[in-house]
């Protein structure tokens, strides 16, 4: 593990580790600690990167008990019954703290991502703002346009840090699979969506309106994927606690509807 992490980012609040708490912030000392923690012991059981469990890989937040910080550091702390986890004589802060290191295990161990500084917020709250709020574009338990990326399990494929990122600054953490796909036809139309496939006749994709196109490429002048998402940045859109509140909903998104 790295003896000091680097964090691009000041700081302004201490963590606030009460078991009560919803919100927790963390500071870099709180990740550097945890991670300490975490491995001297919870690696033996769990392993290194946190997926030596079935059914639980803990880097990229896949927990059996809990997805809030405050379940989290309950866990930690009384264990769970009839199973192989066991409670610990932590702290309040140290359970935080050990929460703190599995949001940002994945940074650390791989350099990859932007440490996160806040903690998840509520997954219900979070739902609220994005099915009220304008983030309309996605599809979610089979509800929604097909024009963006499905994001119904989104909390297993992404790590906390890049769903943060993503919403911040969407066009960083675009992955190849989601670029948006252009065409621009022999008659001048211009066609922007999603590609879903081509070979040599044909281009088959979903536009901007969700309607599935094939376009035979005679009739194409111009083909290519764009740079910039078409997503928005909701940076200054959401307080920071809608923003955790937020994150929380989409690494709750696992695959099935609670």
């Amino acid at each position: 593990m790295r003896a000091s992490i680097c964090v691009s980012v000041v700081v302004i609040s201490a963590v606030t580790a009460t078991a009560s708490a919803q919100d927790h912030s963390y500071t870099p000392a709180d990740i550097e600690n945890g991670g300490r923690l975490y491995q001297t012991t919870c690696s033996g059981c769990h392993g290194p990167a946190g997926d030596e469990i079935p059914g639980v890989a803990l880097g990229r937040g896949v927990f059996k008990r809990g997805t809030s910080d405050t379940d989290l550091i309950a866990v930690i702390k009384t264990g769970i019954p009839g199973t192989a986890m066991p409670p610990h004589a932590f702290s309040d802060q140290e359970a935080a703290q050990i929460v703190a290191y599995l949001r940002n295990m994945t940074v650390v161990r791989t350099g990859i991502g932007t440490t996160v500084m806040r903690g998840l917020g509520d997954p219900a709250r979070g739902r609220a703002l994005f099915e009220g709020k304008g983030v309309t574009c996605h599809r979610v338990y089979g509800r929604g346009p097909r024009t963006a990326p499905d994001l119904t399990e989104v909390g297993l494929t992404r790590p906390l840090p890049e769903l943060r990122d993503a919403l911040l600054d969407p066009s960083a953490t675009m992955r190849p699979a989601n670029r948006p796909f252009r065409v621009v036809t022999t008659d001048g139309r211009t066609i922007a969506g999603r590609l879903l496939n081509q070979d040599t006749y044909s281009i088959q994709m979903l536009d901007s309106s969700d309607r599935l196109l094939s376009l035979p490429k005679r009739t194409v002048r111009e083909q290519g994927f764009a740079s910039a998402s078409p997503m928005p940045s909701y940076k200054g859109t959401f307080t920071d606690q809608e923003l955790d509140d937020l994150v929380g909903f989409l690494a709750s998104l696992k695959g099935f509807n609670p």
